[in-house]
């Protein structure tokens, strides 16, 4: 398997050191699985739930457009 080498700081080995103890696995096991994760494509946690959170009247639904003064297309 491959190796890649970390330049970090101290304090972000520790945090590093700690997160990977708590999960009970190595750090590179732990590193591995934030690399991994932050390659999906996925929406944050309770992303959905915010929606109709904000009440500002910026955030309302515009009126009708008339398209009636928009440029005609070209004909291909």
């Amino acid at each position: 398997m491959p190796q890649l080498s970390l330049y970090i700081d101290q304090d972000t080995l520790k945090k590093i050191e700690l997160a990977a103890k708590k999960e009970k696995v190595s750090i590179s096991q732990w590193v591995k699985g934030k690399l991994q994760s932050s390659f999906e494509k996925k929406w944050p946690e309770n992303f959905f739930q915010l929606y109709g959170s904000i009440e500002d009247n910026s955030f309302n639904k515009p009126d009708f457009l008339d398209f009636k003064n928009d440029n005609k297309r070209e004909a291909f």
